[in-house]
């Protein structure tokens, strides 16, 4: 378990450096050899997680997917809304998140997919949207991939403008404004009344994802002693 516990530790520390170094010299121009500097592992390490350059920058792009599942709710739609609430958070405090998705606009990263995480975060919401309509949520005239790629390219939008304007300070608000415009538009009014798109609701999904993540950590570091 102490051997899983450092491999964990050194995938993350590798994905951080990474993360580091694309921000501030973009994909092209960083090397391998800067990301083994910044991360302080060994070649040997980074090529037993990663086998090359453009490995180590999918593994930054898969880090704007959601790294622990949320919990299911009885409202489908309500597992969508709190998506948007807690990548807002992540946005706002996560240094490889918020690499992860420079990566993704990255237009000299011509050498990766940079349409992964656009793609992986549409299917994913199509799927809630599935699920949603199968429950009677969604209203009739709903198309599941149109609005799974509206949703997902408006809030690419809405996070590259507050990024711009104020360092994504005020994400959390632009992501209530996007979802409580949006929703209204696709869902039966009365799944609509119970639905909660509050900022304290955004607030509580932070706090618990915070906590979660701190324990994970302190497991890990138990683990390894």
């Amino acid at each position: 378990m102490a051997q899983q516990a450092r491999a964990i530790r050194t995938r993350q520390a590798i994905l951080a450096a990474a993360a580091g170094v694309f921000a501030e010299r973009g994909y092209e121009r960083a090397t391998i050899g800067e990301i083994l500097a910044r991360a302080g592992v060994t070649k040997g390490a980074l090529y037993f997680h990663f086998a090359s350059k453009e490995e180590v920058a999918l593994g930054v792009l898969a880090a704007q997917m959601l790294d622990e599942p949320l919990p299911e709710q009885p409202v489908k739609l309500q597992e969508l809304i709190d998506q948007g609430f807690l990548l807002a958070h992540r946005l706002q405090g996560d240094p490889l998140v918020q690499a992860s998705v420079a990566l993704a606009m990255d237009s000299g990263a011509v050498s990766i997919d940079r349409a992964a995480p656009f793609q992986a975060w549409v299917a994913q919401v199509a799927d809630i949207l599935a699920v949603a309509r199968a429950r009677g949520e969604l209203l009739r005239h709903v198309d599941l991939m149109d609005t799974a790629e509206l949703f997902s390219g408006a809030y690419a939008g809405i996070q590259t403008m507050s990024a711009i304007v104020c360092d994504r300070n005020d994400l959390t608000h632009r992501t209530r404004v996007l979802l409580r415009t949006l929703i209204p538009s696709i869902c039966t009014p009365a799944v609509l009344l119970e639905l909660d798109m509050s900022a304290e609701r955004a607030a509580s999904l932070a706090a618990e994802y915070t906590a979660h993540r701190l324990r994970r950590e302190a497991d890990l570091t138990d683990t390894e002693g």
